[in-house]
């Protein structure tokens, strides 16, 4: 059997080396940081990511506090939650658990967090100051796939990436950020047309559509970098959009679902965090 653990981009060693340096640096400081997570809610899927999340803050001796919330809870009363924490000298981050339930408009709620404790990056003002190349509080996950490529000394400049993802939380931003490592860059989605021969043209493919296993070795160049951000589950498994066991011989890096950049996700929120202490002070 071929050992392909190589082309592997190993983003567990990489998150539990920034999460020591989050740490050491908010002992050397001793920094007191406060993070607020509001949930909407009971859903299984949510109450697992921040799970993770408080177990994060917990290993980095960052508070943090979970406000659980009724489904029914309506959208006035959230917004006086977040209003009182957005006034709260002692809140250094906020952030609402997604997916919110119908009755709540996610853009009103985003936009109502003071933009220097927006920690998931979604307000409209983080939004304007990251595509007009200013310092901000950058989306998580977006975040986590530059980070793993730079770590990798992965060449980003001169590259073509697609991203088949055009949303506000991750396509988007992630979009910017390749644009400001100097990438070409396509963004598909679920109206694009020959999406196999776009997709197999890249030299970065990052991919995050929801959909269990539908990148087959057809949708890849050969020794593409394949960077999967999808979660499903199949079987009653936890897998990605990328049908690993297909690529993996054909791609040069991959990651793996789970155990890829879900895990940046969370680390680089606490870099938020931190970042959201130092905008304030």
């Amino acid at each position: 059997m071929v050992d392909y653990s190589h082309k592997i981009l190993n983003c567990k060693e990489y998150r539990d080396r920034k999460e020591v340096g989050i740490a050491n640096v908010i002992l050397e400081n001793s920094l007191k940081l406060k993070l607020v997570i509001i949930q909407l809610g009971d859903d299984p899927s949510s109450n697992s990511y921040i799970g993770n999340k408080l177990k994060a803050c917990e290993r980095c001796k960052i508070e943090a506090e979970l406000i659980k919330l009724d489904i029914n809870t309506t959208q006035e009363e959230l917004l006086k939650i977040i209003n009182r924490l957005n006034e709260s000298e002692n809140v250094t981050g906020i952030l609402v658990q997604f997916p919110l339930p119908a009755h709540i408009d996610a853009k009103v709620i985003n936009d109502s967090i003071v933009y220097t404790k927006d920690v998931d990056g979604f307000s409209i003002i983080n939004k304007g100051k990251l595509y007009s190349n200013e310092d901000c509080l950058v989306p998580c996950t977006a975040q986590g796939v530059i980070d793993i490529l730079k770590y990798n000394d992965i060449e980003i400049s001169g590259k073509k990436v697609v991203i088949i993802n055009r949303s506000d939380l991750v396509g988007k931003p992630l979009m910017h950020l390749f644009l400001q490592n100097n990438a070409t860059v396509t963004v598909c989605h679920s109206y694009t047309k020959n999406l196999q021969e776009i997709s197999s043209t890249a030299d970065i493919l990052v991919v995050g559509i929801g959909n269990p296993n539908f990148i087959t070795k057809d949708y890849i160049k050969q020794d593409a970098i394949v960077l999967d951000i999808g979660i499903s589950f199949l079987d009653n498994k936890i897998c990605g959009d990328v049908d690993f066991f297909d690529c993996i011989e054909k791609c040069s890096r991959i990651t793996t679902v789970p155990g890829g950049v879900g895990l940046l996700t969370v680390t680089n929120l606490l870099t938020n965090v931190v970042k959201a202490f130092s905008m304030k002070n």
